[in-house]
């Protein structure tokens, strides 16, 4: 699984406004909604719904929000970069500024938890966390999440 076949260049936003997790949320399903032929409010109720059961901050700034819908044939992702980091109940109890949400088919949680583990150890990288919040535009933002990223020794 590559980032590249998940994030679609209309799927990220690359300086974006929230005052909240629910803001950020609504503004994830509003691209999604866009990019993937979805239904915003459902994606909306999904992520909240999946929030309900426990953050999805996973700390460092960065949040991993994710759910499972109809009318998606294969997992999808939507990035946004906020302006401002907005409180999302993190493990680490620090405000997230980066969001890599994941959409996925309602019967294919195998590819959902592959595509969890691909995101989550790619943000685990101190380096590229900080590359993703100086780039300047959605292209410098898709080029760093889709290159083949190496994990850096402990």
């Amino acid at each position: 699984m590559d980032i590249s076949d998940l994030l679609d260049r209309a799927a990220i936003g690359a300086r974006v406004n929230a005052s909240s997790k629910r803001q950020a949320l609504s503004i994830v399903s509003e691209i999604a909604g866009r990019a993937f032929d979805l239904k915003p409010t459902e994606i909306l109720t999904k992520m909240l719904q999946r929030e309900r059961l426990g953050s999805t901050g996973v700390g460092h700034g960065v949040a991993v929000p994710h759910c499972r819908l109809r009318g998606l044939e294969r997992v999808r992702g939507v990035f946004l970069r906020l302006d401002t980091p907005v409180d999302f109940g993190a493990v680490d109890e620090q405000p997230v500024d980066l969001i890599f949400a994941l959409l996925a088919p309602p019967n294919d949680a195998s590819e959902q938890l592959r595509s969890l583990a691909r995101v989550s150890r790619i943000l685990r990288q101190a380096e590229l966390r900080q590359q993703l919040r100086q780039a300047r535009s959605v292209d410098a933002i898709r080029a760093l999440l889709v290159q083949e990223q190496r994990p850096t020794a402990a």
